[in-house]
């Protein structure tokens, strides 16, 4: 099971608690695979919705394949279809119609060959939760280089 880790949506973390993740397969035209591949791929803004029963990743931007001479090419931030069960749907579904609940992508991978999407069930943070997290991760960093100084020594 090797994973080939595309891009990851770091912002999606800093702006979200992401309290479940889902891997969702995702639809892609042959230029889309081929570009994915070069690593040409940006979840910045992306986000995923559910119409209809399926499920849509909207706002994600995947580069037109430049050595794609005769081929059509692609629309870059067009609007892919995301592959999941119909009992996953359902799930995220009535999850997402509570307050303050969305769909984020968090990152794109090549997983034994297939393009599969990441979607993390996300509740937004506030401009103090965000500050928490800085400050959280400031006195991790803090405690990791004494640590490495101490073992220097």
């Amino acid at each position: 099971m090797a994973i080939e880790i595309v891009t990851q949506n770091r912002k999606a973390f800093h702006d979200y608690f992401i309290e479940e993740t889902f891997e969702a397969g995702v639809m892609l035209t042959g230029t889309e695979v081929k570009s994915l591949r070069a690593g040409k791929a940006n979840l910045k803004d992306s986000y995923a919705r559910i119409k209809d029963g399926e499920i849509y990743l909207l706002n994600t931007h995947i580069s037109p394949y430049s050595l794609a001479d005769g081929f059509k090419q692609h629309e870059p931030e067009r609007t892919r279809k995301l592959l999941l069960h119909k009992k996953e749907i359902m799930k995220l579904l009535g999850k997402t119609r509570e307050k303050g609940y969305t769909l984020v992508p968090t990152k794109i991978y090549f997983k034994d060959g297939k393009a599969k999407v990441e979607i993390g069930l996300a509740k937004g943070k506030t401009s103090y939760d965000k500050r928490d997290s800085i400050k959280a991760l400031d006195v991790k960093r803090e405690i990791a280089k004494t640590i490495r100084q101490r073992t220097k020594q």
